[in-house]
């Protein structure tokens, strides 16, 4: 799918003055590499943004589409934020984020680099191998993992790919498959080079991770309450609830009753 131009830098383009003949001339979207079959998308290239929405997960930044018998892994932060989206399979997991970039392409290129020197110094084996947009940088060790970028306009996307050696093939090729449908929603807000781009969760998993957040803190809360007691030598006080006492709830929790 070739890149159109926005329409605010057609009006821009209208209105300026002529440019010096020794600045180097914006590029254009449709300029920027893709794979063959189009995607990465920009939210834009959609005449109805909504549709974008349509078989993909909504990550707020990243519109990621679902292999068939995929999964959600969801890896909170120190805050409780949502800090990595993963898409998990028979095959392994992957995760597609988005960040700032210019609106030359090139990042990419650097981030590679990047990623490559810091797997070596893990010792890491590390190979750079040719893919649908350009390099992709595989590092191999205990497991695999895979990093595939993509170079937009005022976005980068990078997916990382962590898996199996003998199930690396397949799940490399879902990522893609998917990475190649993947809508970014960038904004216009100025962010510096690099920056993340923000993570949002569809409100029914949120609310899904808010209850087991809940659940957890409240298990928590019974245990340690339950130490203290059995150290002060106290025999354990049952509070009886609508469910039963505290006791037998964290009983049939902890055996999966």
């Amino acid at each position: 799918m070739a890149f159109g131009r926005r329409k605010n830098d057609d009006d821009r383009d209208e209105t300026a003055a002529t440019p010096v003949a020794s600045e180097p001339a914006e590029p254009e979207r449709d300029e920027l590499d893709t794979a063959d079959d189009g995607g990465p998308f920009d939210i834009e290239d959609f005449d109805n943004p909504d549709d974008a929405a349509l078989a993909r997960l909504d990550l707020g930044s990243v519109l990621v589409p679902m292999p068939a018998a995929g999964q959600v892994q969801v890896e909170m932060n120190e805050i409780g934020a949502p800090s990595a989206i993963w898409v998990v399979t028979p095959n392994g997991r992957f995760t597609i984020a988005a960040y700032a970039a210019p609106k030359s392409p090139g990042l990419w290129r650097e981030v590679a680099g990047e990623l490559a020197d810091s797997l070596r110094k893990d010792n890491a084996k590390v190979s750079i191998e040719d893919g649908p947009w350009g390099r992709e940088v595989v590092g191999a060790g205990a497991g695999v993992v895979r990093f595939i970028g993509v170079d937009g306009y005022r976005w980068m996307i990078r997916c990382v790919v962590n898996g199996a050696p003998e199930a690396m093939d397949r799940l490399a090729d879902e990522a893609r498959d998917a990475l190649s449908d993947t809508v970014v929603r960038r904004g216009d807000t100025p962010m510096p080079v690099r920056t993340p781009l923000p993570v949002q969760l569809p409100e029914p998993m949120a609310e899904q991770l808010r209850q087991a957040a809940a659940q957890q803190a409240q298990m928590a809360a019974a245990q340690q309450a339950l130490i203290q007691q059995q150290a002060q030598g106290q025999q354990p006080t049952e509070r009886r609830g609508a469910s039963g006492s505290a006791m037998q709830q964290l009983r049939s929790s902890s055996t999966g009753g």
